[in-house]
This record gives structure tokens, C-alpha cells and sequence, in this order.
């Protein structure tokens, strides 16, 4: 803890002293003319400064000392209760807190909300909290309703499992007030009390209950999530409050929101939950209220195993929704419907021609999720008119949706291979503007997939991945096109083109991505007999990089292609190690770990595949963790018998000639 420095005693007694006792004098307003209260400093005017940036504590604490003169000057008070908060917010001092302790009720200003808001504020930063405990009850049991909210706020911070009985039957009474803002603020902190106190907060399951039968709005919100927080472990319990208030109806349409997500819930965690849970989502998109419409129709279409007959009336909803004239529901309506496009397209082709209306749409967000929700969506004769339309403003967008439409062009490049010559060039074009590393991955990832599921894209995919690598400045994607260009390049009909590529980034780029081209070269000189010897010649200039990690590999890769024979060359430059990437981190690690290094790392401990990688394995999000301490199938590598054929590795163990050939992170 900071020690407390000079004036800390005036902090120690300011906020609730001047919480309670803070008076205007009556001549204050006689001796100081409204203009004058009101001027500024002109340096508080100055545009773009800020008078709290550069804060000293000892001084602030000075100023604290105005809370203790008479009259108060409530605007110099606000100003360093300003200062309070800012300066002490991430700081832990007693001196910045200490509020008092007497609390004679007198006449009460503007500034009282604002010192129990920093009462609460500064409580978790201040070890002796407990002292204000008896200032915050009398003003949470006053007459005051304005200033009853923020001391249950306040008291409800500072208070521990062990002082919350003592504060238990104001709670209650605060609970069924009939003022809205003292309920709603006893029960959103009930809900924060549940975290250290649960057993004492559901004691008053009772007086929650009756709140969710407030005429308040906001009150009976509350009261229902609060209710639910604290039967949340009974599911029975949960499921008799479903079906009471479905049955009885609540009049907060924040509150039928909640208990349809409450409903949607149930029903995920349980598909034998009685239908009438469902009866109750479906029949909330006949309600007056259009939140909730939207709710029931987002929970009905997220909801697993729905049938095409239950979709319908909520599809139907969204669909009068993106007519409608609150861009807010139009956004809402055509972002549900790009998601349930994902799961259920054919559901979504009622609501064509109304999405093909939002293609001219004001706002582009919604211009671009309609255009998506087309791609996923629409025939084949409409791509290249969606393509130009889209092309005209997707420059005007952010990178968050320019990437929903490179993961729509994806799609679409599955259902329809044909389109690649209309996809691609606008793929390219997206890849020369300007944007953002998960931007730019969208649309590598993108061409990636379409050259390796399309033969007939695979040219000219690879000739825009070669011209954006030559300006790239994120290496990992620099070396994912130089790993696909090395497996797919040399099978192209003139493989010779894409090699001034790969050098290039050998003299222009850093390790990485010099070791990646390395490789890369190797792979064209292993596949390509009439192009070995110009490779050879290239990897003699690697010789002298500046980089350990390519020198080893262009020596490896050079011996191979001079001395090695074809079965060889092709196990160590073309196969790649058929190992679980997770399995072999993990067996690394654990050796590292280890204390002892006398043997050498053994690679047939590591579990392996039983057959290559597929593509689709290789993109895969989730990698299967194997245990290693099960290893199901040992690989037997000839890699020590064959490289021993070779006179220069020969002397090399085993350890060594696996370091050569693992490439590098």
C-alpha cells in the first residue's frame, strides 16, 4: 500500500462529510455573480487538452481540502472529486477514500450523487471501507428517494459476507420499494452480491418475486433475472418459472427477452423439454413490441435441430423486417439471416427479392450483409451481378465486413467452381488495398482453398499469390504462399515463371520467410529434373546468408539434390513429417523440461498419423490432441539408414539429422 502522504486526513473526512453536511450558503450566490460561477480558464478551452492528464497525487490530495470550507464552492468540488476518482482509480491509498463519519442531515446539494458515486467508485481500491457503513445505511433508509439508488449502490460494494446480515432486512424492504429507482438498484446489486453471497441473496427469493410483479418496467427485469440467477441450478425450478410467466404474461418487454432466453436455453440443454417452451418463443413473434419479435426470431432460428417448418414464421418475421424503415431492424434482420444462411439456405431464398432491395441501401453494413446473404443464397446467373454491385462500395467498409464478404465469396466458389474467373481478379483486387493482417488472411486463405480444390484456378491463383508476396509485409502469410507454391507450382506447365518469385523474397526478405523460399526451391528442384541445376545454383548463393537457419537448410537441400538418389530427395524434401504438430510441441517440451540431456531427442516417440494429411485436415480449425503417453502407432523412419548413404552425413547422429530436416518455426 502506498503510504499517505500529506493532506490525507482532509480526504479521509471529504466525500460523505460533504455528502452529509455539504451546504450552500445562501450568501454564496449574493457574493459571486452567476457569470463568474460559470467562467472557465481559457487553458480548459484549449482544444484537444485535457486537465486530467497529468495528475499529481500530493497535490490533489491539497485540494481535498476544500471539502471541509464554508460555504462549499460546489463547482471547485466537482472538479477535484474529479481528480479523486481519476488519480486513485487504479492506485490503492486509505487516504483517497476515508469518507467520514458523521452524518448530521442537512440541507443537501447537486454534489451529493456525484460523492456516493465516488464512494462506490473508490471502495475497492481503500482497506478500511467498513468505517461508512452507518453513513450509507441512514441515507439508503432516508426519506430522500434521489439519493436512496446510489447508497445502495455504494453500500452494496463495500459490504462483505460478514456485515451483509446487518444490512439484510433494508435490502428486502428496498427489494418491493415502491420508488422504481431504489428497486432496480437493490436488485441489480442483489446480483452482484451473488457472487460472494449466494446462500443469503436467495433468502429473498420471496420479496424477488413479488418485485417481478412491479408496474416498473425496468423493476420487473430485474427481479426476473435476479429470480433466475438464484434458481439457475435447479432446472425443474427454471422450467415451473418458464411456464408461470409465460402463462401470466410480463409487461416489460425487457423482461419477455430474458425469459425467452431463459426458454431458448432450456431447450438447448434439453430436447425432451415439454413444447410448450417452444409455443411460448413462437408465440412472442406476434408480439406488440418489436424487440421482442426480434428476439423470439433470433432464438427460434439459433435454436439446434429446428425443422424447416419451425423456421418458417420466424424467417417470415426477418423478412417483413428488412422492409422496414428503422435501419436499426433492417441491420438486425439481414445480419440473422446472413447467420441462418450459413445452416439453412434453402429456408433463406424466400427472402431474395427483399434482401436484393437492401443492396442499395444508405447504410453499407447493411448493403453488405444483404450482398452476402445473396452469395450464399442465390442462383448462379446472379454471381457476376452481385460481384459488380459489390465492388462499387467495398472499398467504404470496414475490415470486419469486408471479411464476411471474402468468407461469402468462399462459399460461393464451392457451390459454383465454374465462377473462379469472375471471383478471382476481384479477390486479387481486395488483396492490393490496404487492410488489416485478419483482413488480409481472409483473402489469402481464400485463393488457398480455391487453387487446391479447383485444378482449373490453380494458374492463376498462383500468379496473384506471386505478385501479392511481393509486397507483403506480414511474414506468416509470406511463408503460407511460399509453402503452397512449392507443393503446387512445379505441377503447373511452366513452373520455371514462379521461381524469380521465390528467390526474390531470398534476398529482399527476413529469416522467416528466406528459410520458407529455401525450402520452397528445394521442392522445385526435387520435382523438376530440368530445373535442378539452376536450383543447385541458387542455393550455392544461400551459402552465405547471414542466417544460420538458411545456410543449414541450403546445405541440406543442396547435398540432397547432388548426392542423395531419387527415393530419398523425395522422403526428405517432399514428404513432410506424417506427425501430429501438437504431439511432437508437446514431446519437444517435455524434453527441454527434462533434466537430463545424455540421449538424444528419440522422434519415434512421438505419435503419428497413419496416413498424410488431407487438405481439408490441413485447414481444419481444431487439430485432434493425441496423449503422448499412448502412442496408438510408431512410424518406423528410414531417415538415419538412408542419409548415412551419404558420405558427408554419415558421421551425423540421429538427433542432427532430424534438427536439418524439421524446419524451423
Amino acid at each position: 500500500m502506498i503510504p499517505s502522504v500529506g493532506g490525507s486526513l482532509e480526504v479521509c473526512l471529504a466525500i460523505v462529510v460533504f455528502c452529509s453536511e455539504g451546504e450552500l450558503a445562501p450568501g454564496r450566490a449574493s457574493s459571486q455573480s452567476p457569470n463568474r460561477a460559470m467562467k472557465r480558464e481559457k487553458k480548459d478551452e484549449e482544444s484537444g487538452g485535457n486537465p486530467f492528464a497529468h495528475l499529481d497525487k500530493t497535490s490533489v490530495l491539497q485540494e481535498a481540502r476544500a471539502f471541509n470550507e464554508t460555504p462549499i464552492n460546489a463547482r471547485k468540488c466537482s472538479v477535484i472529486l474529479t481528480k479523486l476518482l481519476r488519480n486513485y482509480r487504479t492506485n490503492r491509498s486509505n487516504g483517497g477514500f476515508f469518507c467520514g463519519h458523521q452524518v448530521v442531515a442537512k440541507q443537501r446539494c447537486e454534489l451529493t450523487s456525484s460523492c456516493l458515486f465516488g464512494v462506490k467508485d473508490l471502495s475497492g481500491i481503500a482497506d478500511d471501507v467498513i468505517i461508512v457503513t452507518s453513513s450509507l445505511t441512514k441515507d439508503m433508509t432516508g426519506r430522500e428517494d434521489v439519493y436512496r439508488a446510489a447508497a445502495i449502490r455504494a453500500l452494496c460494494r463495500i459490504t462483505d459476507t460478514g456485515m451483509l446480515q446487518t444490512i439484510e432486512r433494508y435490502m428486502k424492504q428496498a427489494i418491493v420499494d415502491k420508488n422504481g429507482a431504489v428497486a432496480s438498484a437493490a436488485l441489480v446489486s442483489s446480483k452482484h452480491l451473488m457472487k460472494r453471497s449466494a446462500d443469503v441473496v436467495r433468502r429473498w427469493a420471496n420479496e424477488v418475486q413479488e418485485a417481478v410483479s412491479s408496474d416498473n418496467l425496468m423493476v420487473q427485469y430485474h427481479a426476473l433475472g435476479l429470480l433466475y440467477h438464484i434458481r439457475c441450478n435447479d432446472k425443474l425450478a427454471v422450467n415451473k418459472l418458464v411456464q408461470k410467466f409465460s402463462r401470466s404474461g410480463l409487461r416489460s418487454p425487457h423482461a419477455v427477452c430474458y425469459l425467452i432466453r431463459i426458454a431458448a436455453r432450456l431447450i438447448e440443454e434439453d430436447d425432451q423439454v415439454e413444447s410448450s417452451v417452444f409455443s411460448f418463443i413462437e408465440s412472442c413473434l406476434r408480439h406488440k413490441s418489436e424487440m421482442v419479435v426480434y428476439e423470439a426470431a433470433s432464438a427460434i432460428v439459433a435454436l439446434p435441430n429446428t425443422t424447416p417448418a419451425e423456421l418458417t414464421p420466424a424467417i417470415s418475421v426477418l423478412q417483413l423486417f428488412c422492409s422496414s424503415p428503422k435501419a436499426a431492424l433492417r441491420f438486425a434482420a439481414v445480419r440473422t439471416l446472413n447467420q441462418v444462411s450459413m445452416k439453412h439456405p434453402n429456408a433463406v431464398m424466400s427472402c431474395n427479392v427483399d434482401l436484393e432491395k437492401l443492396i442499395t441501401d444508405s447504410n453499407r453494413s447493411i448493403a453488405t450483409l444483404a450482398i452476402t446473404t445473396l452469395l450464399k443464397t442465390g442462383a448462379e446467373s446472379s454471381v457476376e451481378r452481385l460481384m459488380k454491385q459489390i465492388s462499387t462500395f467495398v472499398s467504404e467498409i470496414s475490415d470486419e465486413f469486408k471479411i464476411v464478404v471474402v468468407d461469402a465469396i468462399r462459399s460461393l466458389c464451392g457451390r459454383y467452381p465454374r465462377k473462379h474467373a469472375v471471383m478471382m481478379p476481384f479477390l486479387a483486387n481486395m488483396l492490393r488495398n490496404d487492410g488489416g493482417f485478419e483482413y488480409k488472411k481472409a483473402i489469402v486463405e481464400t485463393i488457398i482453398a480455391i487453387v487446391e480444390d479447383n485444378p482449373d484456378a490453380k494458374t492463376a491463383g498462383l500468379a496473384h499469390l506471386c505478385e501479392f508476396i511481393e509486397d507483403c509485409e506480414h511474414d506468416s502469410l509470406a511463408t503460407r504462399v511460399l509453402h503452397l507454391l512449392g507443393r503446387e507450382a512445379p505441377k503447373t506447365p511452366n513452373p520455371s515463371s514462379y521461381i524469380r518469385f521465390i528467390y526474390n523474397r531470398v534476398i529482399l526478405e527476413s529469416t522467416k520467410v528466406r528459410a520458407a523460399a529455401v525450402t520452397a526451391l528445394a521442392k522445385f528442384g526435387a520435382q523438376c529434373a530440368e530445373l535442378s541445376p539452376s536450383i543447385q545454383v541458387l542455393l550455392k548463393r544461400c551459402l552465405l546468408d547471414s542466417d544460420d537457419e538458411v545456410r543449414d537448410r541450403a546445405t541440406f537441400y543442396l547435398t540432397l539434390l547432388t548426392e542423395a538418389t531419387a527415393s530419398v530427395i523425395n522422403s526428405f524434401v517432399l514428404d513432410g513429417l506424417q506427425v501430429m504438430p501438437s504431439s511432437l510441441e508437446r514431446c519437444l517440451f517435455d524434453y527441454v523440461r527434462g533434466d537430463s540431456f545424455n540421449t538424444p531427442f528419440n522422434l519415434q516417440v512421438v505419435p503419428v498419423t497413419t496416413q498424410p494429411l488431407s487438405t481439408s485436415e490441413r485447414r481444419a480449425p481444431v487439430v485432434p490432441d493425441v496423449m503422448v503417453e499412448k502412442p496408438a502407432q510408431i512410424k518406423k523412419e528410414p531417415y538415419a539408414e538412408q542419409l548415412t548413404q551419404i558420405p558427408k552425413f554419415a558421421d551425423l547422429d540421429r538427433y542432427s539429422i532430424h534438427r536439418l530436416v524439421c524446419p524451423h518455426r
